[in-house]
């Protein structure tokens, strides 16, 4: 938890440049496409194996500001699409962001089934392996779902692991933890994928006028 100044309203000077001040978070920026992605989901009969690709939108964002406290940040779109079908298969957005006073980076997410999280973890500038999490229950990095997701597919935990690569792409592990329904174990849900930069990212509003 952070320590609460005594003075909770002034907000700090801000670099216009969001794109210089990601730490971590810099080579997420831009747009990235994967086609070797699979994705391990409960059914009735056990688990299902599903093949996708995807496309990730991480564009800056202009600083933000909670009084004092000062993130900058990327906000994405993904789009997943299952390899053997033309609907979406999965479709996210949210907020990547990064704390350099303290190291702290959050994923926020939301998708269009009713679900909601908060992820969280630190990292310094020049790491390749970024791991957040969030829990079921918890008020700072938590989870909510609809009635129905909380008793037929409950999801407890949350966590994703990001490696940047060598060769510029960057991977993920993402671990779901779901209590479903009348089964007795837990499921891990996991996706997996590797992503490849197709466009360099749009610089924030603030730099663009910065600019001007």
């Amino acid at each position: 938890m952070h320590d609460i100044p005594d003075d909770i309203f002034t907000e700090p000077e801000v670099d216009p440049d969001t794109l210089a001040n990601l730490g971590p978070l810099r080579r997420l920026a831009g747009i990235w496409e994967g086609t070797m992605g699979v994705d391990l989901n409960p059914k009735q009969d056990g688990p299902e194996r599903r093949e996708f690709t995807e496309r990730i939108e991480l564009q800056p964002i202009d600083p933000q500001a909670n009084g004092p406290q000062l993130f900058y940040g990327l906000r994405y779109h993904t789009r997943i699409l299952a390899t053997d079908e033309d609907a979406t298969f999965h479709d996210q957005v949210g907020y990547w962001l990064y704390e350099p006073a303290t190291g702290l980076i959050m994923q926020t997410l939301a998708i269009p089934r009713g679900q909601i999280a908060m992820a969280a973890g630190f990292a310094a500038p020049g790491d390749v392996r970024l791991v957040l999490e969030a829990r079921r229950g918890e008020t700072e990095y938590g989870i909510c779902s609809t009635g129905f997701l909380e008793k037929a597919f409950r999801t407890d935990s949350y966590r994703i692991e990001v490696t940047f690569n060598p060769d510029g792409s960057w991977s993920y592990i993402l671990d779901t933890i779901l209590q479903v329904a009348r089964r007795p174990e837990p499921f891990m849900h996991r996706d997996v994928n590797t992503l490849r930069k197709v466009e360099e990212p749009t610089p924030n509003p603030l730099m663009l006028l910065d600019k001007g």
